[in-house]
């Protein structure tokens, strides 16, 4: 009997938002990495995120950190939005979020504002 929903091959309808901050980090590419590490309180659909922390080895986490503004922005967003890697590549340092769908991919006004107070800290760094 032939599955009546198959599974699909190829390519998937994933996307996902990259901001990238021109600055070489060179062999100090352990200070630029810094992931967000949500408290939240409440479940399932009432979860809302008590308190926004920045977890990583170098002066980038630790301004992240100090910044309290923006962590207020950022407990301001949904948790899948509120996910925010920050990490060094060849050439650049790459602000991301999480995989989405093409059906809930979007940058609003808020969390571009989020993406580009981090980069002023990744430049000042």
């Amino acid at each position: 009997m032939q599955d009546p929903n198959p599974l699909p091959w190829g390519a998937l309808d994933r996307f996902q938002a990259q901001f990238i901050v021109r600055k070489n980090a060179g062999s100090s590419g352990i200070n630029y990495i810094a992931k967000t590490s949500l408290s939240t309180k409440g479940h399932f659909g009432s979860k809302v995120i008590a308190k926004v922390e920045w977890n990583g080895y170098g002066d980038l986490a630790t301004k992240l950190n100090s910044d309290s503004e923006l962590n207020e922005m950022i407990a301001k967003q949904t948790i899948k939005d509120a996910t925010i890697y920050v990490e060094p590549t060849d050439t650049a340092i790459r602000i991301r979020g999480k995989w989405e769908n093409h059906i809930s991919f979007g940058i609003t006004k808020e969390l571009f504002e989020i993406y580009d107070r981090i980069a002023g800290h990744i430049k000042s760094v």
